[in-house]
């Protein structure tokens, strides 16, 4: 071998050596409290973006064109984490709601081939511009399928009750059952390796080896729904743990939980689950229109008492993650516009208001490295704007960050929203 040849061998040499190291280091880690990013503390400002994958697959002429132009937008405001449905089930009206579309799997154990080519768009344009994703891999609740959809699949739901409108109980009664049906968990998990194992058809990589992706959650929201499925719900969330953990030792792990508030009101429960070791960090939502902290009649006086209870829910968990050694994210938070209306011509006082309370607290982490790490609002309208004279989403209106069986516009940021851009960017852009 020639003194050349050995020259251009010790240098391919140095430069992987060089560069492994960077490679390794571009995942999001876990540090204890914190998470990190190149060896660096991780906080961030990010948004809800579940429709991301379906405005690819809805198939207009300018699908991909609206997402690249929203996902600048966003780059532009400093928001770079987004939060991502990676999977719907079944086809058609479950309670009483028709879901998103097309379906991952539209069958029991059939899939979609062509489903995960919307998400692996959004992820190879997220690379471009260094954002992250967190993706959750079902949902508790209907609007996309998720566990009722594999209890019917099992047997455990009829075709009729599945479609119609169930009250609250029922509704609470068909859920909790998931965690106990063995075939039901057992679909479950096949969709996720699925996922988890797919091979991005536009950079070649697969998912579990994409940097962009930040973590994985085991599902939307998932809650027990029934104090009697507890022990069930555990077991479940342990063992789905341990499968993720042994398909993809790179990416972060995470529930997808609101906290407390989906324990009725157990927070040592709450602690129990998220105390598992695959769970990398906590995660809560906050809806204060959802969980009655106000009332619409009297917003502007109830106004106080919802900071405050926002506040102290988000002490409540922080206080948790510091006892647990692991970091927390608030990874939905959402208020209707003022005077509950949809019109983007509508201001956002008390939104904006709302937003720079979770924001600073926030901040006032990220400044002394403790244990919140990020925020994601929800959710991001995009360049959809609510259809005037029609208050529900149908098919083939543009998606926005308000899913199909809720008001079109109710929770939405949209491109347009200039007050509550202005307040994102005085926290997300500082250093």
């Amino acid at each position: 071998m020639t003194l050349r040849s050995n020259f251009f061998i010790l240098i391919l040499c140095l430069f992987i050596t060089i560069q492994s190291p960077c490679t390794a280091q571009s995942f999001v880690q876990r540090k204890d409290t914190y998470l990190t990013l190149n060896g660096q503390p991780y906080y961030y400002v990010g948004s809800n973006y579940w429709y991301g994958l379906f405005t690819i697959l809805q198939g207009k002429k300018d699908a991909n064109a609206r997402v690249c132009k929203e996902l600048d937008f966003l780059q532009s405001q400093g928001v770079t984490n987004l939060r991502m449905l990676a999977s719907t089930e079944g086809i058609g009206q479950e309670n009483g709601v028709v879901r998103v579309s097309p379906a991952l799997q539209p069958q029991k154990d059939i899939y979609n081939e062509d489903f995960l080519k919307g998400l692996d768009f959004v992820l190879a344009e997220m690379a471009k511009r260094n954002m992250k994703a967190v993706l959750y891999l079902s949902n508790n609740w209907e609007w996309s399928g998720g566990f009722l959809q594999y209890l019917h699949w099992n047997g455990k739901i009829s075709d009729a009750e599945l479609k119609k409108k169930m009250n609250w109980d029922e509704q609470r009664d068909y859920t909790s059952q998931f965690y106990s049906c063995s075939e039901c968990v057992k679909g479950y998990l096949k969709q996720v390796k699925y996922i988890v194992t797919h091979k991005n058809t536009i950079n070649g990589l697969l998912y579990k080896n994409d940097p962009t992706i930040m973590s994985w959650e085991i599902a939307n929201e998932p809650r027990p729904m029934r104090p009697a499925a507890n022990n069930a719900y555990y077991d479940f969330i342990q063992k789905t743990a341990s499968y993720i953990k042994r398909l993809d030792k790179n990416h972060l792990l995470t529930t997808g939980h609101e906290g407390e508030q989906a324990m009725d009101g157990d927070m040592t429960f709450f602690k129990k689950v998220h105390a598992i070791k695959e769970i990398d960090y906590l995660t809560i939502h906050i809806w204060p229109k959802n969980w009655g902290w106000f009332k619409d009649e009297s917003f502007a006086a109830d106004f106080p008492q919802v900071l405050s209870k926002t506040e102290a829910y988000i002490q409540e968990h922080f206080v948790a993650a510091n006892e647990l050694q692991k970091p927390m994210v608030i990874e939905e938070f959402g208020l209707p516009r003022d005077g509950f209306k949809f019109d983007t011509a509508s201001t956002t006082n008390y939104r904006d208001q709302y937003y720079r309370k979770i924001l600073q607290l926030w901040q006032t982490s990220k400044i002394s490295n403790h244990a919140l790490a990020g925020v994601n609002f929800w959710a991001f309208g995009g360049t959809a704007r609510p259809i005037k004279g029609q208050i529900f989403w149908k098919e083939s209106d543009d998606y926005s960050g308000d899913p199909p069986m809720e008001e079109q516009g109710l929770n939405s940021v949209f491109d347009s929203d200039s007050s509550t851009w202005q307040l994102i960017r005085n926290f997300s852009l500082s250093k």
